[in-house]
């Protein structure tokens, strides 16, 4: 009987150490030779203060700051321990009351807007933590938050432009606007690299 136990309890022991032990160590450590910012979460640092992640959204409401899409965390918005989509389908009447009560909020935080409201402001993301918005959804919020810092629309814009990211690769993604960079762009406070 232990002829036929023993190789099964020395490939489990065997098994263990190597991808509970051995393979997690190694990725780890190649992870912080190769790329160590982005193994430690991707944060932004002003000075030694981290005040944010490249990674996972924020919740922004003042009106002289960009706001970010809908978040699907709950109750506290991007709370990265309730990540996960709101997995409501289409005419789930949750889903269009969520969309039509982010709809009157874009309407009144932005009244002068006029045009077609991105759906990227009115919509979750598939995490519920994108930090991300189009940069159609940046230019609809210019008007109010360049009112806001009581500087122009094209200063807006043109930090727009300067942080709109291009999709990965050339061609892999949308181009999108990191909502926490610009947001500390227009603060005039750059983070650091």
């Amino acid at each position: 009987m232990w002829e036929q136990i023993l190789p099964g309890l020395r490939i489990k022991l065997f098994m263990t150490v190597v991808l509970g032990i051995v393979y997690p160590l190694a990725i780890t450590g190649i992870s912080q030779i190769v790329f160590p910012k982005k193994a430690n979460g991707s944060l932004i640092k002003i000075g030694d203060k981290v005040i944010g992640s490249e990674i996972i959204g924020q919740n922004f409401t003042k009106p002289e700051y960009l706001h970010a899409r809908p978040s699907a965390t709950g109750t506290n918005p991007y709370d990265a321990a309730n990540s996960s989509g709101s997995n409501l389908g289409p005419t789930n009447q949750k889903l269009i009351d969520r969309v039509k009560a982010s709809v009157e909020q874009f309407r009144k935080d932005n009244p002068e807007y006029q045009g077609p409201i991105p759906a990227d402001l009115v919509t979750t993301s598939a995490s519920g933590l994108d930090p991300h918005i189009s940069p159609d959804s940046a230019r609809a919020q210019a008007l109010r938050v360049a009112k806001a810092r009581g500087i122009s629309v094209d200063q807006v814009n043109q930090l727009i432009s300067q942080y709109t990211e291009q999709p990965d690769l050339g061609f892999l993604g949308e181009p999108r606007v990191n909502v926490l960079k610009l947001n500390l762009a227009l603060d005039g406070q750059a983070p650091q690299r």
